[in-house]
């Protein structure tokens, strides 16, 4: 019984490690009292785009470990350790697509082009829409977004 809360603890962690937030009302702690600069500019194009993690290294060995926990329930003796290793190729086989789905969200590319002229992109989650021609604030320092200009 203990073994498989430790297994629901590792899945709860891999559920909650698998998708950063990428909106743009969005700040981490650390960012927060930082000075950042603000550029005017004005959205001239606007692209939904596909955001996810480049590294499934975390899913992928949060469902070894969680399969191998589980895995290792079954049996006794030879049983056990098998029942751990093949918990353990599928939990991490599983982890793997799992943080893959979880960590996929829906963004926004924004080209802008700045009051100098300048093209800069940006791409950032969906919480604020902005149209082409419209003024905004490209704020940039520990992490750079895009802002209506209100």
């Amino acid at each position: 019984m203990k073994k498989q809360f430790v297994s629901l603890g590792a899945l709860t962690l891999l559920l909650s490690a698998c998708a950063p937030n990428i909106n743009s009302n969005h700040y981490a702690t650390s960012g927060t009292g930082a000075v950042g600069q603000a550029m005017n500019c004005t959205v001239v194009s606007v692209r939904q785009v596909n955001v996810s993690s480049s590294d499934s290294s975390t899913g992928s060995v949060l469902g070894a470990i969680g399969g191998g926990v589980a895995g290792s329930t079954i049996g006794h003796g030879r049983g056990s350790l098998l029942g751990a290793l093949g918990g353990a190729a599928l939990g991490g086989i599983a982890g793997n697509y799992a943080q893959e789905g979880l960590s996929s969200q829906s963004g926004v590319e924004y080209i802008v082009k700045l009051d100098n002229g300048n093209l800069r992109t940006i791409t950032q989650g969906t919480d604020v829409y902005m149209q082409p021609g419209q003024r905004c604030y490209l704020l940039y320092g520990n992490q750079s977004r895009v802002i209506p200009a209100n």
